[in-house]
């Protein structure tokens, strides 16, 4: 015996308002204040080199905001590149002019898109503020040597 279609819909849209149902718990949960465990840690053995001729063996891969890279670690230095993605990687650090996060700690990656100065391919610092760390400078990370 086969069941009326209006059977499979039926049952199609209770799966349908279940899902939806955890969905929404799940959102509020998360507004309410529940830890959401983010991305942050050091990786060894990867290879980075920038224009410079640095080369690089550890980095920290971590979550971020979309952000502007400069060329020194300072607002008004030229704007190298601008960092797109939302997990990115970082270098180094070093200390610079202070940010809205409250400290002057600036990371060291290439963006991944170049703007000003093509010749650095997009190099440069991106202040803390962008990175989901959770303390600056973060642990285990060279601070960069030329600064």
């Amino acid at each position: 015996m086969t069941r009326p279609a209006a059977g499979r819909r039926a049952r199609s849209a209770a799966g349908a308002f279940l899902l939806a149902a955890a969905a929404v718990l799940s959102t509020d949960s998360v507004a309410a204040g529940a830890s959401v465990e983010r991305t942050c840690h050091i990786r060894e053995g990867v290879r980075h080199q920038d224009t410079l001729g640095n080369a690089f063996t550890k980095d920290l891969y971590c979550e971020n905001s979309p952000g502007k890279v400069y060329g020194r670690a300072a607002f008004e230095a030229p704007v190298t590149g601008l960092l797109n993605s939302t997990t990115s990687w970082f270098v180094c650090w070093t200390m610079g002019e202070p940010h809205p996060g409250g400290n002057n700690v600036w990371y060291y990656t290439q963006g991944d898109e170049t703007l000003q100065v093509p010749s650095v391919e997009a190099w440069g610092t991106i202040p803390a503020n962008h990175l989901w760390t959770p303390q600056d400078p973060f642990p285990g990370l060279p601070r960069c040597p030329w600064w």
